[in-house]
C-alpha cells in the first residue's frame, strides 16, 4: 500500500543513480511525496525522462544534475550551489554504485577497480562532506546509503564490490556516531535481490521477473527518510518480495 501524499512536502531530497532502477522508482515517489527531487545520474537523456514523467504526475518538477560520480572534484561544488538554491538539504539518497568485473582478485584491471571504490566510496565520502552542513542546517536530516549483503559477505571473485561496500557500511556508520549528539540521522539499506540492470549483470542467467521491482523498496525509503525516523547507523535490510 501507498504512503499518503505529501508525507516529504517541503522537504529538498538528493538522490543519486536517479536515472534509472532503484534511484528512478525513489526519486519518482519522493516527488509524489510532495519533496522537491535533486536528481544526479550521468545520464542526462534518463534524468530528463524522469522529470518527464514527475512533471506529468504533476508532482514539483525535478532538479537535474548531470554529473558522473566517478569524476570526484564535481561533487564538491553541489552542498555550495544547493545552499544557495534552496538554503538546506534534508535527504539524501546516495544510491548509486558501479559493480565492477567478476574475477579472480589478481586478475582485474586497476583502472576499473580504482574507479568502483571512486563511485562506491570516495563519491559517498564527498557527499557527506558537501551535504553534511545542508543537513544540519535542515534540523532534522536523514541520509540513506544503498548497500548490499556482499558487504558482509565475502563472495568469491567479487573482491572490489565487496570490499567497497564494506567501506562504505563502515564509513556511514562511523558519520552516523558523529551525527548521534545532532537531529541528523543516517543509515543503510540492503535491498537485497531486486530487478536492476546491475543484478541482471551480475545474475545473467537469473529470470527478473523473479525479483522484486524497485518500487517494492520505495516505502522502507520513505520511511527512513522521515522527520521521525529516530535510528541512526542502523542497516535495515529490505524484505525479499
Amino acid at each position: 500500500m501507498s504512503a499518503p501524499a505529501g508525507r516529504l512536502a517541503g522537504r529538498v531530497a538528493v538522490v543519486t543513480g536517479a536515472s534509472r532502477g532503484i534511484g528512478r522508482a525513489v526519486a519518482l515517489r519522493f516527488a509524489a511525496e510532495g519533496a522537491q527531487v535533486v536528481a544526479l545520474a550521468r545520464s542526462v537523456g534518463g534524468l530528463e525522462e524522469l522529470d518527464d514523467e514527475i512533471r506529468r504526475s504533476g508532482a514539483p518538477p525535478a532538479l537535474l544534475v548531470p554529473v558522473d560520480l566517478a569524476d570526484l572534484d564535481r561533487i564538491d561544488p553541489l552542498g555550495p550551489q544547493l545552499y544557495q538554491r534552496f538554503g538546506k538539504v534534508d535527504i539524501l539518497v546516495a544510491n548509486a554504485a558501479l559493480l565492477g568485473t567478476l574475477g579472480p582478485i589478481g586478475h582485474h584491471d586497476p583502472k576499473l577497480w580504482d574507479e568502483v571504490f571512486r563511485v562506491n566510496v570516495h563519491a559517498n565520502w564527498r557527499l557527506i562532506r558537501t551535504l553534511d552542513p545542508l543537513l544540519r542546517k535542515a534540523g532534522k536530516g536523514r541520509a540513506i546509503f544503498v548497500t548490499s549483503g556482499a558487504s558482509s559477505r565475502a563472495n568469491a571473485y567479487w573482491s572490489a564490490y565487496c570490499a567497497s561496500k564494506a567501506a562504505l557500511d563502515q564509513m556511514v556508520r562511523v558519520w552516523a556516531l558523529e551525527l548521534a549528539s545532532t537531529e541528523v540521522r543516517a543509515n543503510l539499506l540492503s535491498p537485497g535481490a531486486t530487478r536492476t540492470s546491475m543484478r541482471a549483470n551480475a545474475f545473467p542467467g537469473e529470470d527478473p521477473m523473479t525479483l522484486k521491482p524497485p518500487e517494492a523498496l520505495c516505502d522502507i525509503f520513505v520511511e527512513l527518510a522521515l522527520e521521525g525516523c529516530e535510528r541512526n547507523g542502523e542497516t535495515i535490510v529490505a524484505p525479499a518480495r
